[in-house]
């Protein structure tokens, strides 16, 4: 169990998770809804990085759990939009990438940030081997959550950008038996998805940060 073998870095991801990342992420939704036309979010108060606003009880337990028994941190948040009232033909799709983009960003950044510590010669001797941990965290459960969000099921951003860019008829079809199953679909992504998600999530971080 993950917790046992490694309960500071455990406690590191879930903290960051639901202190920072989802509020930051649900944030990024509200306000490209905002902006879209639909002010849903902003009447419910979320646009704040309040993270008790956004906070999702299911996607929560679900993320302290995955954490605790595998180090993965699978979870989410959730921030309420009117589709209805978005602009443009392809507006959900654009709201729903909104999350996992900010995750991308702040990814880049932690990651460019330790690349660049890590070629200084004599502030990578120096520095704490907890300092290394931390960037580490912070740039790697960035990527990590930006692949989960990114995957086509239902509730995960993934889904509502692949509804978004279905032709109509296609997706009058399609969204009923789509939704039906999405809660078994979004298991077997909890439970096995760790095994695809984690060597494109390492190949990613290599990449940033250069080991």
């Amino acid at each position: 169990m993950f917790v046992l073998q490694h309960p500071d870095e455990a406690a590191i991801l879930i903290a960051f998770f639901l202190l920072v990342a989802f509020p930051v992420h649900e944030l990024c939704h509200a306000i490209a809804a905002w902006r879209l036309g639909d002010d849903t979010a902003q009447r419910a108060g979320r646009l704040t990085l309040n993270p008790l606003k956004h906070f999702e009880p299911i996607g929560g337990t679900c993320l302290v759990i995955s954490v605790c028994l595998t180090g993965m941190p699978l979870g989410y948040a959730s921030t309420p939009v009117n589709h209805a009232r978005l602009r443009g033909r392809h507006g959900e799709a654009i709201v729903a990438a909104a999350g996992p983009l900010s995750n991308v960003a702040m990814a880049v950044v932690f990651g460019l940030v330790t690349r660049a510590l890590s070629g200084n010669f004599e502030f990578a001797v120096s520095a704490p081997e907890r300092l290394w941990i931390l960037l580490g965290i912070l740039t790697y459960s960035n990527i990590f959550l930006a692949i989960f969000n990114f995957i086509p099921v239902p509730p995960l951003d993934g889904s509502m950008i692949l509804l978004s860019l279905l032709p109509p008829r296609t997706r009058s079809t399609f969204e009923p038996v789509y939704r039906q199953y999405g809660l078994i679909l979004f298991f077997a992504v909890f439970m096995f998805g760790g095994y695809v998600m984690t060597p494109i999530a390492d190949g990613v971080f290599h990449a940033l940060v250069g080991y």
